[in-house]
């Protein structure tokens, strides 16, 4: 058994020319090569050589062993065999293994499997846009060793989750909610947003599994899995969302800021009630543009700070909500003190107690005598719960409180009051009850709201004499009406923010692990923390505490903070620092999402928003995101801006769950998520659950949403750039098309559904250009888009030569398609003869049920003048096989004077001469036509002929019947044709005709005897030669040539005539057989020849259709000299091909005369029915 040598060669990535700055994957570390070899082969190369996998030095230029020469060109490595024309003495194994020496010449285009592992294994998960940053970066420079990212689950998906999903709605609204909704529909509103992003985090999971994903996170799932259209649509969806998501979370802190924080610090002051929500909005503009710059800037001056601040911001929002738990645990023992004053069972607001006395009027007791400061009088109100002390040496004194004066004309005694107030108590509650209180019996049900109505306790008596509330009274006033639909949509932006995990795919280790755990991980603890807050919420808040959105019960406080331990000022910091770095992360990552959209190129408008920074900051991009955000600022209501980013986040998950499903069910090969825990029903159930909350929560804003990507959609489809990502639309158009194309194999189409579906012969120049461009004119006009549309042309040639030529006149019709608007297929056939090659185009081309069943061909120009009949001869045999195949054919004839797409006929007439019917195609092709925009204004005439045993009244009338069931309205005339004799200019035609067929024949054998002629010349020498040169072993000659030569060689000189004669005698072609065949087959060669063919005599057959053609023409042309287009019944082809030459001078004599003909021939079936 032979021993194995392994030969280790390391060979280090700068040492190979051209790959230090185009290889990324080979900067990182040194490669080497493992070679095996036999003991044998190791002793014939044991000095250390060439042949020991050393490196090979030829020319000057160092060359590693396992690879082929590398050639430096435009910035790309190019890779060239060097098997082919391989002159530098290098030993081909130090190049290719000798083990796939089979595979030696495809070696360039198809890689081992060793180097293509090799590249996978050093690929780099670059931010999209960042790899051609980091290339133009490292120009003239080494590159820098790449530092495998080594997040894990925890620290790259988990926690980034759980901040982007926390953020401002927790605490600024979600207890409002559970107040309007109570906890039953409260938590129905959690758990049907909550199993939304679920769903949605399961179908995401299974795309992000399914191969390496790159940073750009949902939109390059759903570009890549949908397609650019529905990719850049979605994606600038999800822009606008986080763009809109940065709006509210700023101003959620705004209003942390001037309502629970700063009060003091607001601009503008309502001077009258009535004043006091606009003043509040212009304060949320005002400070909301300030902190939207300041956030701005910060971005722009580096994203690094914001990623250092982003722990601190999630510590506050970890310790905000822990403070919430302890603070219901704490609330089962040791309540916390937040009483709320109520009139009846109307909420009194806590910034009217001036004074701390929720009660009418107060008893004054003096300490000291009457006359001394206020403050030294001991107040005990009325229904308060002080109880009163009375000192009988005193004199006790009743006083009015501040409530009072909001209620009554003045602060006396006996001034006239509100009836409300006057037939209701003051009492005092408690804001939080406390866990054990059983509170939630009373939060269990829904309180819904209308704009304006005071917050009520329904357990409380109330006056029944009761007035409506005004704003002038110290109420707590519901701001906005609520119901169920509104606050699914304002609670929904709680739980997006499922995509922080997908959007680090660059930073993780191993992110198809990552992902799915720490995604689903995150959306299953906010959940719980959302349900559980609701529980909590509901069962330690009083409910008109809760349905108080802005805590004016509680004299201002948060409401969410009124239940925190051990102090509000816990949450209202941690939200406020929360708030502020959810925005600062929207505003980091909207514009990278809107720079990876540019630089993919799908949307040309936004190209500018690709460029940024020299490091790669998308400078515009983050103007663009700024303004954006100001108009959601400019809104200035949280309530307001929450329903709009919840229908583009929504519209998001809508897609990515589709995604997953239309995978799934198309199941392409590609296929393969890593991620198993999938299901087509759920993510279609994460797509119904979607479309039902974008409807529920605002169908106004989700018409709009859906408008606007409707309209990026059909964008990028009309002007987009053309991207091939391998989507799942178009793996959907696939499985369409198949399961379409097999309904329509089971029948041929019925009359109604006939549509000419064509096939348009082109023929190329040398140049590859198109000679008739007008006929791909024609096809539009008659189609008008509609139905199917082939293009072909046959490239004479071999197609193991011409495929290049086959690829360029692809091209080249694709153009020419695109120019004129014409929707369809081309097809190009090589063949070694055009007429093969269109019968074969005609017999093959479409797919299933789609088939042409109408071929348009042009007229053969000049082809009286062209010595070459194989033009006109291609144009009968291809009559002859469409006729075959049956199918119709139109031969538009002087194309060129066809009007162009942008010149409309303004008047004229369409004449169409019914002269046999074949199918309808002449009634047919005229509507069809008026259906474009350059034959609309054109009226239809229709002429039929009648022979003299023909009712021509009748004729007419029948014919106007037909139409008019065809809802086809035309001009109806029939034309008599008297019989009348053969003129003796039909037999002078016909007589100059033959005698042309005749000549041309003549021509066409004289040029064949001209060949033959030169043949004999070029034998005639050659014998000759090998004659004087006494040659034996000629292969050129025959048996008995080479017989002759032998018998002149050994003979002497006697016999050298006679040889010569008998040579003569044997060749093929002599000078006698020549004569003797042109006396025999020329009649022209001789005069006697030709006086013969001037005495012909026309056959009666021809004379008889050139009768017909000539009265036909005069007809025709003396009808419709001034119609804009002629459509005429075209004659079938003879069946004796020796009459196509005349068949040819029959069509001539047809249409002589008139500009504009289209030669009609139908298939045989009808395509046009009065039947509906």
């Amino acid at each position: 058994m032979a021993s194995v040598r392994f030969t280790v060669t390391p060979t280090k990535a700068e040492d190979l020319p051209g790959l230090s700055d185009t290889s990324p994957d080979m900067s990182s570390r040194s490669s080497g090569r493992v070679r095996f070899g036999s003991k044998e082969s190791v002793n014939r190369s044991e000095p250390f050589s060439e042949g020991s996998g050393g490196m090979t030095t030829t020319g000057g230029g160092a060359e590693t062993p396992d690879r082929c020469n590398t050639e430096q060109g435009d910035g790309n490595s190019k890779i060239s065999s060097v098997y082919i024309n391989n002159t530098h003495g290098v030993d081909d194994d130090d190049f290719y293994d000798r083990n796939l020496a089979l595979f030696e010449e495809e070696m360039d285009t198809r890689p081992k499997v060793s180097s293509l592992l090799s590249r996978l294994a050093n690929y780099t998960n670059l931010t999209q846009g960042a790899k051609e940053h980091e290339e133009a970066e490292s120009i003239g420079e080494k590159r820098k060793t790449y530092k495998s990212p080594q997040m894990g689950t925890f620290m790259g998906v988990y926690l980034p989750c759980l901040q982007n999903i926390f953020g401002v709605i927790l605490f600024l609204r979600l207890t409002w909610v559970v107040g309007s909704a109570g906890m039953l529909q409260g938590l129905c509103i959690v758990f049907i947003c909550c199993c939304c992003t679920m769903l949605t985090a399961i179908s995401m999971s299974a795309i992000a599994t399914n191969g390496v994903v790159p940073a750009g996170g949902s939109y390059f799932m759903i570009s890549r899995s949908l397609g650019p259209e529905f990719g850049g649509a979605v994606g600038l969806c999800f822009y606008l969302g986080t763009t809109f998501a940065g709006a509210m979370y700023i101003l959620g802190a705004i209003e942390i800021l001037l309502m629970y924080i700063a009060p003091w610090t607001a601009i503008f002051v309502p001077s009258e009630p009535d004043s006091e929500g606009p003043a509040m909005l212009n304060n949320m503009r005002i400070y909301g543009s300030i902190c939207l710059l300041l956030m701005s800037l910060l971005v722009f001056v580096g994203v690094k700070y914001v990623n250092k601040l982003a722990s601190v911001f999630l510590a506050c929002v970890i310790v905000s909500i822990l403070s919430i738990y302890i603070g219901a645990l704490v609330s089962a023992f040791k309540p916390p003190d937040f009483s709320v004053c109520m009139l009846g069972n109307r909420t009194i607001n806590g910034h009217a107690l001036h004074d701390n006395h929720c009660a009418k009027k107060t008893l004054l007791l003096p300490k000291e005598p009457i006359g001394s400061e206020d403050s030294n009088l001991t107040f005990a109100g009325e229904n308060s719960t002080v109880v009163p002390t009375f000192d009988p040496s005193h004199v006790a004194v009743e006083r009015t409180t501040s409530l009072w004066r909001h209620f009554c004309d003045s602060a006396d005694l006996n001034s006239s009051c509100d009836d409300y107030f006057s037939q209701s108590k003051f009492s005092q509650i408690a804001g939080i009850p406390g866990l054990a209180s059983g509170i939630i019996a009373e939060n269990l049900w829904s309180f819904y709201l209308s704009k304006g109505d005071v917050l009520e306790k329904t357990s409380l008596n109330s006056s029944h004499a009761a007035h409506p509330a005004t704003n002038q009274r110290p109420y707590v006033f519901a701001d906005i009406t609520t119901s169920f639909t509104l606050l699914v949509g304002i609670f929904f932006p709680s739980v997006t923010g499922i995509m922080a995990g997908s959007n680090r795919s660059g930073d993780l280790k191993d992110a198809q692990r990552s992902i799915p755990i720490g995604t689903i991980l995150a959306i299953l603890t906010t959940s719980l923390v959302y349900l559980s807050s609701v529980v909590l919420f509901g069962a330690c808040i009083d409910g008109v505490v809760l349905r108080d959105k802005f805590g004016d019960s509680v004299k201002g406080n948060l409401v969410v903070g009124t239940l925190a331990w051990p102090s509000p000022w816990v949450i209202v910091i941690g939200s406020f620092f929360s708030t502020c770095g959810a925005g600062l992360q929207s505003l980091t990552g909207a514009p990278r999402l809107l720079q990876a959209i540019a630089k993919d190129n799908i949307i040309p408008f936004l190209r500018v928003f690709g460029h940024g920074k020299a490091n790669g900051e998308p400078t515009w991009a983050l103007l663009l995101t700024a303004l954006i955000a100001e108009l959601g600022i400019l809104i200035a209501s949280l309530d307001l801006v929450a329903p709009i980013l919840s229908m583009f986040f929504l519209m998001c998950y809508l897609f990515v769950n589709l995604a997953c499903a239309l995978q799934t069910l198309l199941r392409t090969p590609n296929w393969r998520p890593r991620f198993s825990y999938y299901h087509w029903t759920l993510s279609f159930l994460g797509m119904i659950i979607c479309l039902a909350l974008m409807f529920i929560s605002s169908w106004y804003y989700a018409i709009v949403a859906m408008v606007i990507a409707g309209m990026i959609y059909k964008y990028i489809e009309y002007h987009g750039a053309e991207k091939e990502w391998g989507d799942g639309i178009r793996g959907l158009s696939l499985s369409a098309a198949r399961y379409a194309l097999l309904r329509l194999e089971e029948g041929p189409p019925h009359t109604k559904n006939w549509r000419p579906q064509l096939l348009v012969l082109l023929k190329l120049d040398e140049d590859a250009h198109v000679k008739s461009p007008r006929l791909l004119t024609f096809a539009s006009q008659l189609k008008a888009g509609k139905g199917l549309t082939i293009v072909g042309t046959v490239i004479p040639g071999n197609f193991l030569h011409s495929y290049g030529e086959a690829l360029a006149a692809e091209q080249t019709l694709k153009h020419l398609m695109d120019k004129e608007r014409v929707k369809g297929f081309c097809q190009c056939i090589v063949a070694q003869k055009p007429r093969d090659g269109i019968s074969h185009m005609i017999q093959s081309s479409g797919l299933g049920g789609m088939k042409h069943n109408t071929v348009v061909m042009g007229w053969p120009h000049a082809w009286r003048q062209s010595e070459d009949p194989q033009s006109w001869k291609t144009f009968i045999n291809t009559v002859r096989v469409t006729t075959a195949a049956h199918l119709a054919l139109l031969v538009p004839k002087n194309i060129s004077l066809f009007p162009s797409n942008s010149e409309p006929c303004t008047e004229g007439y369409i004449d169409v001469w019914w002269i046999v019917h074949d199918g309808g195609m002449l009634m047919l092709l005229p509507f069809l036509l008026r259906q474009h925009k350059v034959w609309r204004k054109c009226g239809m005439r229709i002429f039929t002929v009648a022979q003299m045993e023909d009712n021509s009244i009748q004729m007419k009338k029948d014919l106007a019947t037909f139409l008019y069931h065809l809802r086809i309205e035309a001009e109806v005339e029939v034309v008599e044709m008297h019989d009348s004799d053969i003129s003796a200019y039909t037999y002078e035609r016909t007589l100059m005709m033959e005698q042309r067929s005749q000549m041309l024949r003549q021509m066409r054998l004289s040029k064949s005897d001209r060949e033959k002629e030169a043949q004999l010349v070029k034998d005639r020498n050659s014998m000759l030669r090998l004659t004087s040169i006494g040659s034996d072993d000629d292969d050129d000659t025959d048996g008995g040539g080479g017989g002759e030569r032998d018998k002149s060689a050994s003979g002497g000189g006697g016999a050298s005539s006679s040889a010569e004669h008998h040579r003569r005698v044997q060749m093929t072609w002599t000078k006698e057989k020549t004569l003797q065949y042109r006396a025999t087959h020329s009649g022209c060669s001789t005069p006697e020849g030709f006086r013969d063919m001037l005495s012909i005599r026309p056959d009666h057959s021809n004379v008889r259709r050139m009768h017909t053609a000539i009265k036909l023409n005069e007809v025709i042309v003396n009808k419709s000299h001034d119609a804009r287009i002629v459509l005429l019944n075209m004659p079938g082809p003879p069946r004796n091909p020796d009459g196509d030459e005349n068949y040819m001078e029959f069509l001539e004599v047809l249409t002589e005369g008139l500009e504009r003909v289209l030669l009609v021939r139908g298939g045989g079936s009808e395509v046009i029915t009065i039947y509906s």
